[in-house]
C-alpha cells in the first residue's frame, strides 16, 4: 500500500498524518512539541510506524508549519510547504465551498480568504500572544486548572465579562482585577475567550472579507467557549472539521500525493531517521553589513543544510558541496 506522509511541526505541537492512495487518513500523531523540533518529528515518526501496516511503502514527505524547513531536512522531504497553502488545501478537500479559514495555533494565528477555490488573501498574527492559545494556556495554568477544563468551564458561564483583550499583558491585568472585585471565574474565563476572538477579528482579519462557509481550524479549536465566541461575534455559523488539529500536516500529505504522482521516487530517509543524533548551531554572516543569523543542522559531523540568510550564499554553498 502506496502512503503519503504530511509533517506539520509547529512552536507548540507536532502533526503527522497519513494518507492512502485514496487520500483518507489511515494513521495520526498530534504531540507537543516541548521546544525540541528534530526529537518529536524522531518520535513521531517511531510512532506512526506503529500504527501503518507491514510493507507499507512511503511515497512521498512533506513538511510544513513554523519547524518546516529543519524538519524538510531531516527526513529528506519532497515537499516542503507554508502553512497558508497546507491549510487552505486541507479545507478545500473537505469543504470545496469553503469562503474562510481561521485558524488558531499555539503561538501563531492566521486567517485565509478563499473564493471560488482560489486563495485570494490572508493575514497572520506572529507578534502578540493575546490572539494565540499560549494566551489561554497561560491563563489556565495560573488559574490551576487543566486547558481541557478551561473551555467546560467558560461554557458554564451566565454573564461574561468583558476584558481587555488588545494586548495579553492588559488582559491579564484585568483579569486579576475582575477576579478581585468578585466576578465568577467562569464569567472571566468566558470573557477571555471572547476577547480573544475580538482580537483576533480586529487584528488577523482587520480589513478582510470574512464570508460564510467559514471553518475554524488548530488545535484551539477543542475549545467550545472559543466557538461559541466566534459564532457569536460573527453571528454567523462557525464549522469545526473533523481532525481540525491536524489540518496543516493532512493538506501537506494531500500536496505531496499530487506532487508524486506518476513514477517519482520518495527521497525520504526512511524511519531509520529516527535513530539518528543530529545537531544544530547558528552563526553570524559577516559577508555583509545584514550580519544575518545562520542556522545549520549536521550529523555525524557533516552539515546537512543551512538557512536563515537573506540572500542564497549558505544555501548556495551548501548545494555545491553536495555535489562534490
Amino acid at each position: 500500500m502506496k502512503a503519503y506522509i504530511g509533517i506539520d511541526v509547529g512552536s507548540v505541537s507536532t502533526k503527522l498524518a497519513v494518507l492512502d492512495e485514496k487520500d483518507e487518513l489511515i494513521a495520526h500523531i498530534y504531540q507537543p512539541t516541548q521546544g525540541k523540533p528534530i526529537e518529536m518529528v524522531q518520535q513521531g515518526l517511531s510512532r506512526i510506524k506503529e500504527q501503518l501496516p507491514p510493507g507499507t511503502d512511503i511515497s512521498g514527505v512533506a513538511t510544513t508549519g513554523s519547524a518546516r524547513y529543519l524538519a524538510g531536512v531531516v527526513v529528506n522531504a519532497d515537499l516542503v510547504k507554508n502553512e497558508i497553502t497546507t491549510h487552505a488545501t486541507a479545507a478545500l478537500f473537505y469543504f470545496p465551498d469553503v469562503q474562510t479559514v481561521l485558524e488558531i495555533g499555539g503561538q501563531d494565528s492566521k486567517i485565509i480568504i478563499i473564493r471560488d477555490g482560489v486563495v485570494i488573501d490572508f493575514g497572520m498574527n506572529t507578534v502578540c500572544a493575546a490572539g494565540t492559545g499560549s494566551f489561554l494556556d497561560h491563563q489556565a495554568l495560573r488559574l490551576k486548572m487543566p486547558i481541557e477544563e478551561f473551555g467546560q468551564r467558560a461554557m458554564t458561564s451566565r454573564t461574561s465579562v468583558r476584558i481587555a483583550g488588545r494586548c495579553g499583558v492588559f488582559a491579564e491585568s484585568d483579569m486579576i482585577h475582575k477576579q478581585q472585585i468578585g466576578h465568577r471565574i467562569e464569567d472571566i474565563l468566558y470573557g477571555l475567550c471572547k476577547a480573544l476572538v475580538r482580537n483576533y477579528i480586529n487584528n488577523v482579519g482587520l480589513g478582510k472579507e470574512i464570508k460564510s462557509p467559514i471553518l475554524f481550524q488548530g488545535g484551539v479549536a477543542f475549545n467550545q467557549a472559543i466557538i461559541k465566541a466566534f459564532q457569536e461575534e460573527l453571528e454567523t455559523e462557525v464549522i469545526v472539521p473533523p481532525h481540525h488539529e491536524l489540518m496543516g500536516a493532512i493538506g501537506a500529505a494531500l500536496l505531496v500525493h499530487e506532487e508524486m504522482s506518476g513514477d517519482k521516487r520518495s527521497k525520504f530517509n526512511g524511519f531509520e531517521v529516527s535513530q539518528k543524533e543530529y545537531h544544530t548551531s547558528s552563526f553570524e554572516c559577516k559577508a555583509c553589513a545584514n550580519l544575518c543569523e545562520i542556522a545549520q543542522i549536521s550529523v555525524d559531523s557533516q552539515t546537512l543544510a543551512r538557512w536563515g540568510g537573506r540572500c542564497d550564499r549558505w544555501e548556495r554553498v551548501i548545494s555545491e558541496e553536495t555535489t562534490k
